[in-house]
């Protein structure tokens, strides 16, 4: 499995080769999500290992939640791809929706896993199972502590590049991986408690760590919600927009600035106000320069529509 994702990740940078300047977006969505199922596909298979050989429960179902993170990889590479298609008769206005949709879909994952994470806890709690169960081996703690470092350097990873490309399926996927680390030091308490005589510690561990989870989900969903209902940018990019059409001196008044979300990318409706005696040709130059000049210095704006007013 290893060797077919690294002959994958081979062609996905060979044919990135030939992709425009825009896809820098595409080549960092696509390295790292490949990254990250060669990484969780790595460590579930240990945690696994170190599972059944240290008797853990805990550790088991932590390898599970790891293999869970290999489809919110997959879904986070499927929504940039189908995010990137060019605009078509059925999708005029592109498809940079998807990665919200990309989004959801990965804030459910999340949920579902810290709702049963907490329900199967709740249960070990309640029946008294905990009780019994076995003291787990040195091995289990080991890849407790792996675990925590390998997904929280992962989450560094994945943030730091969605921040830079403004993603949010990858921020969501980051978070994804964040999960994981929060649900390993659940492991890890519970592990050390067990070892210590304090199996109760385990149970209760992973409850609070489910709150966490549900937390993130709840705030990837409402972000991606956002923005496939038109919601504005913030006040300050606004801001720095209405601050920059001002200082062209052939505007003369800012009549309207609405902004809204369209996945990654912002539209913009402009009406700007010009010479009355200006002839239409000028008037026209003038909206299309201004155009321009937007679209240059602010690359997450998709496309500028202006209206021209006489002042």
């Amino acid at each position: 499995m290893v060797s077919v994702l690294h002959r994958f990740m081979s062609s996905v940078i060979s044919n990135e080769k030939d992709m425009d300047s825009d896809s820098d977006y595409s080549r960092t969505i696509r390295k790292v999500s490949v990254l990250s199922m060669a990484g969780n596909l790595a460590l579930a298979g240990f945690k696994f290992f170190a599972g059944f050989v240290g008797r853990s429960d805990a550790m088991i179902s932590d390898a599970i939640h790891s293999s869970s993170d290999i489809a919110g990889s997959l879904i986070v590479l499927i929504g940039s791809v189908i995010s990137e298609k060019e605009a078509d008769e059925d999708h005029p206005y592109g498809h940079e929706r998807f990665e919200s949709v990309a989004s959801i879909l990965l804030a459910f994952i999340l949920f579902l896993a810290g709702v049963g994470l907490i329900r199967e806890e709740l249960i070990k709690i309640f029946s008294g199972s905990w009780q019994n169960m076995h003291s787990p081996g040195m091995i289990a703690l080991i890849a407790a502590i792996t675990s925590i470092i390998v997904k929280e350097g992962m989450y560094w990873y994945t943030a730091v590049n969605a921040g830079r490309i403004h993603s949010d399926s990858l921020l969501a996927e980051a978070w994804h991986h964040r999960s994981d680390a929060l649900s390993s030091i659940g492991s890890l308490i519970g592990i050390a408690g067990a070892r210590l005589g304090f199996p109760i510690l385990d149970p209760a561990a992973d409850v609070l760590i489910s709150l966490f989870i549900l937390k993130a989900a709840i705030s990837i969903f409402h972000n991606a919600t956002e923005k496939l209902t038109d919601h504005s940018c913030s006040p300050q990019m606004e801001q720095q927009l209405y601050y920059f059409i001002q200082d062209d001196p052939r505007v003369c008044s800012i009549d309207l600035l609405q902004t809204r979300e369209f996945g990654r990318k912002i539209y913009l409706d402009l009406e700007i106000g010009v010479d009355r005696e200006m002839t239409l040709q000028k008037a026209h130059q003038i909206a299309e320069e201004l155009h321009d000049r937007i679209e240059n210095a602010f690359p997450d704006i998709k496309h500028v529509m202006i209206h021209v007013n006489p002042a």
